[in-house]
């Protein structure tokens, strides 16, 4: 077997904020070209991130680069954060593998092409980015109200049926996405693993696991929202910020709109409850019945930069 590369660098940053130690933390490993399927997981399990990403050389010349996402026990297709996150680390560096920063730059990924679009400041420097969802929306099956209230150790009686009952939804990796009466209610959310687990084999097939988005409407601004997003079963007890979950949630609301056309921009905001306040802008388009785009963005800010130590693979 080839030699493996004995060291990596990384880049910690927090996204969804402009506030250091606020938002989502994320690791971003610049070029993990030498790195195994198992060190990428070790690595991931290392940091106890939601998320790790790890940065290749495209397949296809024309994008950016192949960025593979992994949480601290398994890899998933698509997810917001990471995205959002990994095109401000790669928009302050001078070039991608020798090619160089673009505004606009895009992604492959499992769930397929991520095109993102740096933000920038009145100086110039990139203080964020926005992503397109790399998949339309999809709804999947109604979660009985009582698993929801079991799954966050709530009554049934603290979910609201009013706007739409609890549902799976994606647009590059499936939730279970579900209202609460209020905010106070949001704030006693538990996840219950065992109930979890339940779910698991109910609603979500084998290579996904369950998990739970809950939010709060709030009646004065109704295209804002509050929630909270646990996935235990993937060691992510609670997570302070998730662009992907988010813009599932605001495209599937969308969908519910009489309307057949317009342009909605809605913010969610989470990581409140832990201390991690997140800002998550999500802008969706209709046309003709049916979502047409959705881009979720933020802002983020650097935080750490090192190496990890690595050993080569056995011969």
């Amino acid at each position: 077997m080839p030699d493996i590369a004995p060291s990596v660098t990384y880049v910690t940053v927090d996204v969804f904020t402009h506030e250091r130690f606020s938002g989502n933390q994320l690791a971003v490993i610049p070029d993990a070209s030498g790195l195994t399927d198992a060190q990428m997981q070790q690595i991931a399990a290392e940091f106890r991130y939601s998320e790790v990403t790890f940065v290749l050389p495209p397949e296809n010349p024309e994008n950016s680069a192949r960025v593979r996402i992994f949480t601290p026990t398994m890899e998933v297709p698509f997810a917001g954060h990471p995205n959002v996150g990994t095109a401000f680390v790669l928009g302050n560096r001078p070039d991608i593998f020798g090619k160089t920063v673009a505004h606009k730059l895009r992604f492959e990924e499992t769930a397929g092409l991520v095109e993102a679009e740096l933000v920038r400041n009145a100086d110039g420097r990139v203080t964020g980015a926005g992503i397109s969802a790399p998949q339309g929306l999809t709804v999947g099956s109604e979660v009985a109200a009582e698993t929801i209230a079991a799954c966050a150790d709530l009554e049934t009686g603290d979910i609201t049926v009013e706007t739409h009952h609890p549902m799976i939804v994606s647009v590059g990796l499936p939730f279970a996405i579900a209202q609460v009466k209020n905010l106070d209610i949001l704030a006693r959310a538990c996840p219950n693993k065992t109930a979890f687990a339940a779910a698991d084999q109910t609603y979500t097939p084998a290579e996904e696991q369950f998990a739970l988005f809950l939010y709060v409407s709030n009646p004065q601004k109704p295209w804002q929202f509050r929630a909270r997003m646990f996935a235990p079963l993937d060691n992510v007890i609670e997570d302070p910020a998730t662009g992907s979950a988010s813009g599932a949630l605001a495209a599937y609301l969308v969908s519910l709109e009489p309307e057949s056309d317009g342009t909605y921009d809605i913010v969610v905001e989470q990581g409140v409850e832990m201390g991690r306040r997140s800002l998550i802008s999500v802008r969706v388009v209709k046309a003709a019945g049916q979502i047409e785009t959705v881009r979720i963005s933020g802002d983020c800010v650097a935080v750490m930069q090192g190496v990890i130590a690595l050993s080569f693979a056995a011969s």
